[in-house]
């Protein structure tokens, strides 16, 4: 904002300059050129009167000298003719006497009693040239003419140099404009920049530096300090919510713990036929606590503003398989890993373990005995678990990332939060997950990462090993 600030004084101090500069420049070469021609004009009617006087006293000898000490003196070049317009004298070498010029328009003119002014061609192709062309007459006696030239560079000079001064002043100006606009933009912006870094603060998490608010256009003064009164609100906020989080989660395990071990004192006591009953109170207590746990699990993933680091997917991948080779095993069911090496990918740290988990976890409940759990890796950072179970209907797979949602056919007892911490889990790592139907039955989760930068073996292995650590996996697998 503050180059675009800069930009637009300097491009409103540039039309200004332009608006006055330039009709001032055109002005001044106007009269310049004007004041040259009349000038001009002058010395040609007193030249053009005194050669009338030698050319009607006979002394025609004397108009060299004339003409030569003019010329010597001023520059101009001159040339007399007389009343039939063969040359008497010319400064110079470029049109020697006795040349005829009566046929040339400005000498033709003048045997005619009239004067003439332009420009042409200078004698010696060095460029335009003002001449002026005056009779030499008394009364209506024609007794010649004489032509005055002059360079015109002797005129474009003066303008260039006014016009370069004209440019250096505009420069100093602008250059005066840019350090005053500068100094005021950053002044109007600084609100801003502390505003801009106080967000990227409250974004991943904490705001350490608020807002300046003591300095800038009182507008965004008041926008730095209501906005550092919003950040305090919403990190006291923040702040009870982690409290919150974290005191419930040990809150709440030992009544319910309590709650199932009252419940399984019951059983002695109770007629055999409300044995059914209290395994189902039993169950949904156990419902109940791992639906707690999945929902402060979610919480303190909400809560946490990680960085995505570079995270080896096969190694994590071959780990995880080989821990759920032995369960998936237990219900008959093989579980294979396929595909092409996908190398490192962007992950927050733990998430593709529990992201991996969660997924096998709700592919082996639904896996029939018999059947095979594939997890396969494809070109760009994709993964895929496909089970050979039931599947979903496409109503079903639009909702299965809701929280607490379950198919109303299923048959367990989930809690209906696995996929919804998962799916946030990839979104924090800057991928996303869908589910589509497998090849011959069965669900496809597709999993979308990020491929991350090689590189050397060592480093990654430390960062794969704290990724990895359990302290780092603050959320586990909830069903």
């Amino acid at each position: 904002m503050t180059r675009r600030l800069l930009y637009s004084y300097l491009g409103v101090a540039l039309l200004v300059l332009a608006g006055l500069e330039i009709p001032l420049g055109y002005l001044y070469a106007r009269g310049e050129t004007d004041r040259f021609a009349q000038s001009v004009e002058r010395d040609a009617t007193m030249l053009a009167e005194v050669t009338e006087e030698n050319i009607e006293e006979g002394n025609t000898a004397d108009l060299p000298t004339l003409i030569g000490d003019y010329t010597t003196r001023t520059g101009g070049q001159v040339i007399v003719v007389d009343r039939t317009g063969v040359v008497l004298a010319a400064s110079g070498s470029a049109v020697p006497a006795g040349t005829n010029l009566s046929a040339e328009p400005d000498i033709a003119t003048a045997l005619n009693n009239q004067p003439t002014t332009g420009t042409r061609t200078a004698t010696d192709g060095g460029g335009k040239a003002l001449y002026a062309t005056q009779p030499g007459a008394s009364g209506t006696t024609i007794r010649g003419a004489l032509r005055l030239t002059y360079p015109m560079t002797m005129v474009t000079d003066r303008i260039h140099t006014i016009w370069l001064a004209l440019a250096l002043a505009g420069a100093c100006v602008l250059a005066a404009v840019a350090v005053v606009a500068f100094t005021l933009a950053r002044w109007i912006t600084r609100p801003l920049r502390t505003l801009h870094r106080a967000t990227t603060q409250l974004a991943d998490g904490r705001l350490t530096n608020p807002p300046d608010a003591t300095s800038g256009p009182p507008e965004l003064r008041e926008l730095a300090a209501s906005f550092t009164h919003t950040a305090t609100r919403l990190q006291q906020l923040l702040d009870a919510q982690q409290a919150f989080a974290g005191e419930a989660s040990h809150q709440l395990k030992t009544p319910l713990t309590a709650l199932r071990l009252r419940l399984e004192n019951f059983e002695p006591y109770l007629d055999p036929r409300a044995h059914d009953s209290l395994d189902e109170t039993i169950g949904e207590v156990e419902r109940l606590g791992r639906m707690v746990h999945g929902l402060l699990a979610l919480a303190r993933l909400e809560n946490s503003a990680t960085t995505p680091e570079p995270t080896d997917l096969d190694a994590v991948l071959a780990e995880r398989a080989a821990m759920w080779e032995s369960l998936a095993a237990e219900q008959y069911v093989a579980l294979a890993v396929t595909g092409t090496t996908a190398g490192r990918v962007w992950a927050i740290p733990g998430a593709l373990e529990q992201v991996i988990d969660n997924l096998v976890a709700n592919a082996l409940r639904v896996s029939p005995p018999g059947s095979t759990l594939t997890l396969t890796r494809t070109p760009g950072a994709e993964l895929h678990v496909i089970d050979q179970g039931p599947g979903m209907p496409p109503a079903d797979r639009e909702r299965a990332f809701d929280r607490f949602w379950r198919a109303s056919d299923a048959h367990h007892d989930g809690t209906g939060l696995g996929l919804p911490i998962v799916r946030h889990l990839v979104r924090a790592s800057g991928g996303e997950i869908t589910l589509h139907p497998a090849p011959g039955g069965g669900l496809d989760a597709r999993v979308r990462l990020q491929p991350a930068p090689p590189t050397n073996g060592s480093k990654g292995q430390r960062r794969l090993t704290s990724a990895s650590s359990p302290s780092a996996r603050a959320a586990t697998t909830v069903r």
